[in-house]
């Protein structure tokens, strides 16, 4: 697979670099660009100095001091902070491109006005829909962009391998080759945690080729449990995790030695129990980091992404400097990176942020790679879309026309009534609870029960046309009109979800995303009232980043219509196949209980 557009990115490597650095300190080389008089927030201290300019040269810092006079040339462009403060670009520790409906690209876009100048990006959506070809396409995409982008290998393609059945598996060779490529700097989220705490031979394998270059295992460790199944996790070789939601979790992670990652997405609210660990606790900062996961396009375009999480860490208690070296220098520390990114000192990449408040933080000025990339919330740079290949597309096999007879759940027996397992959605995270309901039986079908908030989900199989459609039970959406919505972005396998009031709406959703290749579309009663495409691999529109926004607020106003008031409502429906996070999920294998990691019947006997 190939893909087209010109690189971005011309950075020079320190090594190719430091004697121009020298010679810009000393004042025998004249700077590219000198920021002056601003406020220098030292992640590295803790202080905030005065008075404070910076000199920057090929894209790095070369000279951060009182006076940086003697680095001003006729052609050096200066530019004064006006006594602002000036803070490291922020990064981003563990993220999904694919969860923004966008290319790595357009993500770029989105996010460096907000001030994210460094990404670790784990594109196992892809990877479950293409196979490795697709974790090197957005590989190669994020190394031709004027932000720092590296990849993760993905480590469970598919997530629960026995659970669920995925367009593409990786193994062990998989992770070797790629240890090799340029952009990739360690191992994606390790999300068979029973595998790595009971000696899974694949699981070991990968880690191991991880540690052997040298590189960063990620951590997913989705249980509550901290005996020993947690401790045999943490032997097992993950240096981070991002799936705590208690404070107990944060404490325990970092006492094991990991980095505890707190998460502020679009619908995954973790940081405010786990920070009391720091706030109240006394813990050590720094082991924690913060990052957002799984963002919303919306969210990207209308709120911002890491200086929402750090203006919402601070809003819990968290020192301004302490909140920012958890979205800087933590993070670089973590990926072995602290050379180059994650503080403004000489030698590391010039990505800052001029900001005139460290509460509220504005994002007034972004500097990335050492180009004004940003200023006021607009790019100051076009940064040309990339176009995926013919082969990336037309992903979305469904082997028939699909009707509303394909949604309907036959009785187990001749009854009027039956006690069903059903998924209980959980507002700002992203488990969710095993419930039961006695639904009333009709002409031998199981019916919903929409005065009790439950209502039909269903997997249906898209990745070899098999045609194969596992009906199941949700509460928590709040659906109360006639309607159904389908989403071909179905963490992590990605075959595609559909969750209804009524086995018509099912259908036509269904099939209208088969006819599109791939996407998000709400009916109601027989009408289209919303509809994102997402042609790329069925995860990821071609378009820019301002339109798929607008389409993906059209969708949540159209939930909203049919009674659906959660937060976020969509990242909850594109989760309910993940079947490595509790209690319980669906998948093509059927109904899963992920706290037993098997299988698990629709009724209650």
């Amino acid at each position: 697979m190939t893909m087209g557009r010109a690189l971005v990115s011309n950075l020079r490597s320190w090594n190719e670099s430091a004697a121009t650095l020298v010679d810009v300190a000393m004042g025998r080389k004249m700077a590219d660009t000198v920021i002056r008089n601003a406020r220098w927030v030292n992640v590295h201290s803790g202080e905030i100095i005065p008075k404070t300019d910076v000199a920057i040269s090929e894209g790095r810092f070369a000279y951060v001091g009182p006076d940086a006079s003697h680095a001003i040339g006729p052609d050096t462009m200066i530019i004064d902070a006006d006594n602002r403060y000036m803070l490291p670009g922020l990064c981003d520790a563990h993220m999904h491109v694919e969860s923004g409906m966008v290319t790595v690209t357009e993500f770029t876009r989105a996010v460096l006005p907000h001030g994210t100048t460094s990404m670790f990006i784990d594109p196992h959506e892809i990877g479950n829909v293409l196979g490795l070809d697709g974790v090197k396409l957005m590989h190669d995409e994020a190394m031709g962009l004027p932000a720092n982008v590296y990849v993760q290998m993905p480590s469970c393609v598919p997530s629960a391998p026995g659970l669920e059945n995925a367009g593409a598996e990786l193994g062990v060779k998989d992770v070797q080759e790629a240890m090799q490529w340029p952009n990739i700097i360690g191992l994606g989220e390790v999300m068979n945690f029973p595998g790595v705490a009971g000696n899974d031979e694949k699981m070991r394998g990968e880690i191991a080729a991880t540690r052997s270059a040298n590189k960063t295992v990620g951590g997913h460790y989705a249980s509550p449990d901290l005996g020993l199944p947690f401790h045999g996790y943490v032997a097992g070789g993950p240096a981070d995790d991002h799936e705590g939601t208690r404070v107990e979790d944060a404490i325990a992670r970092v006492r094991q030695g990991m980095r505890s990652m707190l998460r502020l997405g679009s619908a995954w609210y973790d940081v405010a129990p786990q920070i009391k660990a720091v706030t109240e606790h006394g813990l050590d900062p720094r082991y924690f980091i913060l990052c957002t996961d799984d963002s919303h396009s919306g969210t990207l375009i209308h709120e911002g992404h890491m200086n929402r999480v750090v203006r919402h860490a601070i809003s819990q208690g968290l020192k301004p400097i302490t909140a920012i070296q958890m979205a800087t220098l933590n993070t670089a520390e973590h990926f072995g990176l602290e050379r180059e990114l994650g503080s403004i000192t000489p030698g590391r990449r010039a990505d800052l942020i001029l900001t005139s408040d460290l509460v509220a933080l504005p994002i007034e000025q972004v500097f990335a790679q050492g180009q004004l990339v940003a200023e006021a919330g607009q790019l100051s740079l076009d940064i040309p879309p990339c176009e995926y290949p013919a082969s990336a597309k037309n992903t979305v096999h469904l082997g028939k026309a699909l009707t509303a007879e394909d949604f309907e759940i036959a009785a187990p027996a001749d009854v009027t009534q039956v006690t069903a397992r059903v998924i209980g959605v959980i507002e700002n995270q992203a488990p969710t609870r095993a419930l039961q309901f006695d639904l009333p039986v009709q002409s031998n079908i199981v019916q919903m029960d929409p005065a009790n908030d439950v209502c039909q989900i269903a997997l249906v199989e898209r990745h070899r046309g098999t045609g194969l459609v596992v009906n199941g039970f949700v509460s928590g959406f709040g659906y109360n009109v006639p309607c159904a919505m389908a989403s071909t972005v179905a963490h992590d396998s990605h075959h595609m979800i559909v969750v209804g009031t009524n086995h018509a709406d099912m259908a036509l959703a269904a099939n209208r995303l088969g006819e599109v290749g791939g996407g998000v579309t709400l009916y109601s009663q027989g009408r289209e009232l919303a509809m994102v495409e997402l042609s790329i691999a069925g995860l990821m529109s071609n378009e820019r980043a301002e339109v798929v926004a607008d389409k993906a607020s059209q969708l949540v106003e159209a939930m909203r219509e049919c009674g659906c008031m959660l937060n976020n409502a969509y990242m909850q429906h594109s989760l309910l196949a993940l079947v490595v996070i509790p209690e319980l999920r669906i998948s093509d294998v059927g109904l899963i209980d992920v706290t037993k990691f098997a299988q698990t019947p629709l009724f209650v006997d």
